[in-house]
């Protein structure tokens, strides 16, 4: 690979990243993710630092690029900015977050040994570390790390033991195996990794019970985004939500996030009176917003006409983890938020993590982002209150109905695997479907139609092993792990 000019190991990292993209929803191709990886190893596996950390920052803009486009439906559809900058705003954000897998390429050349299992651990070591970066520092975005092309095949075996970050590390290993392969005749470290890919199949799999069915409605009102917040339609979206809910049989209906984009108390009294009687029909969550100009508005479900519960009070949930720019502006990034015109767009955190108990079933509400921060909920879902069902609700409308919602839908059949939990999701436009607790989508609706998802699904109780050490930890094990192999496979500078 030295051999080949600096302009063509950038181009080939970059079209790696981009195969890497391939791997993701809506396809199930997740052999594609350590064939794309193992080009990268391969094209670092003798690199200068300089050149590996070129490679490694091509690598993720073509990945990064490639997976977040949809983002220029938000900015420039919707945040009316000019084509061109939208553009801009896309690459300049995949550039930044691909500056993760320049330093962890310049340190894997900078630190490598002369044997292959050596510098196999290593790569997978710090490709994990650069990952684990992504997803939590300066908030986290962690949207198609790499562990989740992986919510199918071979390795999803793993996820209850060592959840996504696990099977990210796992799977760079995998494709550092398969380069030291091609380029060193070296069998060891692939032979092994296989070996340890496949020790699932003789463990235990399942660690969670079932606590009985509960049938659910699942909304999807395929409200266009730029109607959304339009008075002059307002009242008649909001009728036909309430059509949908009325016409609905389960024991529970969840409505979509924000389906009503203001505080129930800023509603006409009759509206108000109507939420109320449905709810006496059959109990409801509500996409709603809870708070005031004062305090702050919170991105919240409020359930209608569900039992009280345990503590005393009426239930409801507000987002806790909020996505930047979106719900929430960084310092200094005022003037641009504002120049997009994205209503709510400083809102204040919600403080609980309780489930809504009813019927026998704990059913747990994730706001649309929350779902991809397992870590954030994982004492949810252990010990004696832990709740059976997770219910994410969302709004993607921003974003269209291309690869987007195929992503989140991939993101959540991996907190499936990792809790053992079902998982159901109603959205505005998509996708609406329920997960069984094994990872596997049991009904969906098609995209941008409306309709009502009627499922039954079966609580879980109990906790699996990642499950206890993420809610006892966090994920200090998976940095902690990382950075010991990283210690102890690295070259060390000879003494003088």
């Amino acid at each position: 690979m030295n051999r080949l000019v600096p302009g063509a190991v950038l181009l080939l990292a970059l079209l790696a990243g981009a195969l890497q993209t391939a791997a993701f929803a809506p396809t199930e191709a997740w052999w594609l993710q350590p064939l794309a990886l193992a080009l990268l190893a391969a094209l670092a596996w003798d690199a200068s630092p300089r050149r590996a950390a070129w490679s490694g920052f091509s690598f993720g803009l073509g990945w990064l690029a490639s997976g977040l486009w949809w983002l220029y439906i938000s900015l420039h559809d919707h945040g009316h900015l000019a084509a061109p900058f939208a553009v801009a705003a896309v690459l300049l954000l995949a550039a930044f977050l691909s500056l993760y897998y320049a330093g962890a390429l310049w340190a894997f050349a900078r630190w490598r040994r002369t044997g292959a299992a050596a510098r196999v651990g290593l790569f997978a070591a710090l490709w994990l570390l650069a990952e684990l970066a992504r997803a939590q520092w300066l908030t986290g975005f962690p949207w198609i790390a790499s562990g989740y092309a992986h919510a199918a095949g071979p390795l999803s075996g793993w996820a209850p033991w060592i959840g996504v970050y696990g099977i990210t590390a796992l799977a760079a290993g995998l494709a550092a195996a398969l380069a030291a392969l091609v380029l060193v005749r070296a069998w060891r470290p692939l032979g092994g990794l296989v070996l340890l890919a496949a020790l699932p199949a003789v463990l235990p799999a399942e660690f969670t019970q079932g606590s009985g069915e509960i049938h659910l409605s699942l909304l999807q009102p395929n409200v266009a985004q730029d109607q959304k917040f339009d008075r002059e339609v307002w009242d008649s979206n909001l009728d036909a939500l309430l059509r949908q809910a009325e016409g609905a049989g389960g024991q529970l209906v969840l409505t979509p996030e924000s389906v009503v984009p203001l505080p129930l108390a800023y509603l006409e009294p009759e509206v108000v009176e109507r939420i109320a009687a449905m709810g006496r029909q059959r109990p409801l969550l509500l996409g709603s917003f809870l708070g005031n100009d004062r305090t702050g508005f919170i991105n919240s479900l409020v359930a209608v006409g569900a039992p009280v519960q345990p503590d005393g009070n009426a239930y409801s949930y507000g987002k806790r983890h909020l996505l930047p720019f979106g719900e929430f502006i960084p310092p200094g990034f005022h003037w641009f938020v504002r120049a997009l015109r994205i209503p709510l767009d400083d809102q204040a955190t919600g403080t609980h993590q309780r489930a809504l108990v009813l019927d026998g079933q704990r059913i747990r509400p994730l706001i649309c982002y929350e779902d991809l921060f397992g870590e954030d909920f994982a004492q949810s879902v252990v010990g004696p209150e832990a709740a059976t069902v997770l219910a994410n609700v969302s709004n993607l409308a921003w974003f269209g109905p291309r690869m987007v919602q195929d992503q989140h839908l991939q993101f959540s059949q991996m907190r499936s695997l990792e809790f053992q939990r079902p998982l159901v999701r109603s959205t505005n436009t998509g996708a609406t479907a329920a997960i069984d607790h094994r990872g596997r989508v049991i009904a969906r609706l098609p995209a941008e139609v409306p309709g009502v998802l009627e499922v039954r699904v079966e609580g879980r109780t109990g906790a699996t092993p990642y499950a206890r050490w993420l809610a006892a930890l966090g994920l200090w094990p998976v940095w902690g792990l990382g950075a010991a192999v990283v210690l102890a496979l690295r070259r060390r500078a000879p003494r003088a």
